[in-house]
């Protein structure tokens, strides 16, 4: 099984938590999302996505995840109206019973408790297709922090 994962911060190539989350991923290619993206007062962006776009959230179930996934069907990206193109990379995993645990544990995310970030999927559109594929990424709810 294959994932998915956007990502937009530390994740992406040759930023600080890339070489000891990434290494061994399958694919990288440019993608955008649709959102707001946020400076915390931690000095880390976070990312608020419309949640028309959210088609589904993480669980504490990696495999029903990926599962969920890959049987889900992303169209193109809405209207960008009152919402900007995030620039970002797609990342894909043959390993995701093993990644998504450690992504979920750098984003702080724990499925059904109170977290900084949730994880969600959305439509990633790749910058050199512009085909919309479903992906993985960690948004904030209400980031108390600055607009980008």
């Amino acid at each position: 099984m294959q994932l998915n994962l956007f990502v937009y911060g530390t994740l992406k190539r040759g930023q600080r938590n890339h070489e000891r989350f990434c290494q061994g991923l399958d694919t990288a290619q440019e993608a955008t999302v649709r959102g707001r993206l946020y400076e915390l007062p931690y000095g880390f962006p976070a990312l608020v996505v419309p949640e028309a776009d959210v088609l589904a959230s993480g669980t504490a179930n990696y495999l029903t995840d990926v599962k969920t996934q890959n049987h889900t069907q992303a169209g193109p990206q809405g209207s960008l109206l009152g919402w900007d193109a995030i620039y970002g990379e797609l990342f894909t995993f043959n390993d995701p019973e093993e990644r998504l645990p450690a992504f979920d544990d750098l984003e702080g995310f724990r499925p059904g408790e109170k977290s900084l970030y949730e994880r969600v999927l959305v439509p990633a559109t790749l910058s050199e297709t512009n085909t919309a594929l479903p992906a993985w990424v960690y948004v904030a709810e209400s980031p108390s922090g600055i607009y980008l």
